[in-house]
């Protein structure tokens, strides 16, 4: 791509997958073309295969434990630094919704706008879910019985095809607040943004393999997250509803599956937690 002020040739991209907090290729060495709005090319982007999709669910598996087990104000201050990183790249990002949504500079803003504060807002939960989501019940005997929320674990996620960073935030940001870690499958035809995204998470203090991103075809890597016996939910969000065929494959490890929810909700962040009961005696 040429610059008509100065005649230089641009750099074209191709850009990588994210998965452990490194960016390799594809090992299929596929690539497929990354287009705006009004389809003029933009860059090349990995086109993830299910080999790549296996290497994110180990990825996250194995960053699971110490994500999980760090302090909840401590994934909160990781959670406000993301945003101040977003904050520091907001017009690369203005820009680049502007080309995957195909919105007007003005509409684009307030959408960059409105993903920075949401990964505020749910830095500020961290901390404060367990009291809403946990409870102490009455039980009839001398004991004392606590309802304790903990994160569900590995959960796969299939991004908004619609809101390329937007509707990316508000899928990614209530799970890993608790402490799951995530593979996530991008925008297929708008994936610039959830690719600088991944560079933020990169040098940020989040740890590898907390997100993983994967870029290409939903419809292809979708069955193979859905039946993967070491996830343990699926957010079917961006299945465009076409999601009772991974709902059957699913179901086959027993796997929790999350649908098109409410944004910004504790309830919502609920979804990828589980109750533990806990019961201890009353001392005398």
């Amino acid at each position: 791509m040429s610059d008509a002020r100065d005649g230089r040739v641009g750099v074209l991209k191709t850009y990588k997958l994210y998965i452990g907090g490194a960016f390799p290729r594809s090992e299929s060495g596929r690539t497929y073309e990354i287009a705006d709005a009004q389809g003029r090319f933009l860059a090349n982007a990995a086109l993830a295969s299910r080999k790549d999709a296996r290497d994110a669910v180990v990825a996250a598996r194995g960053a699971f434990a110490k994500w999980s087990g760090a302090t909840a104000y401590n994934r909160g201050q990781i959670l406000y630094r993301i945003a101040e990183m977003l904050e520091g790249r907001r017009a690369q990002f203005v820009e680049e919704v502007r080309q995957a949504d195909g919105l007007q500079k003005r509409t684009a803003e307030r959408v960059v706008d409105a993903a920075i504060d949401r990964w505020v807002w749910y830095a500020g939960w961290s901390d404060k879910v367990a009291q809403v989501r946990g409870s102490s019940n009455p039980v009839a005997g001398s004991f004392f019985d606590f309802s304790v929320p903990e994160p569900t674990g590995v959960v796969a996620v299939l991004a908004p095809q619609e809101s390329s960073l937007l509707g990316l935030v508000s899928v990614v940001a209530p799970i890993i607040v608790t402490g799951n870690t995530c593979v996530v499958v991008a925008a297929e035809r708008g994936p610039l943004p959830a690719i600088s995204l991944t560079e933020v998470l990169a040098t940020s203090d989040l740890p590898g393999g907390v997100v993983n991103v994967l870029t290409g075809s939903a419809a292809e890597l979708a069955p193979w997250l859905a039946a993967h016996m070491d996830v343990n939910a699926i957010d079917v969000t961006g299945a465009d509803g076409e999601s009772a065929p991974l709902e059957a494959l699913a179901a086959e490890n027993v796997k929790r599956v999350v649908r098109a929810r409410e944004d910004r909700s504790p309830w919502e962040i609920g979804a990828f937690m589980e109750l533990k009961t806990v019961w201890h005696p009353i001392g005398r």
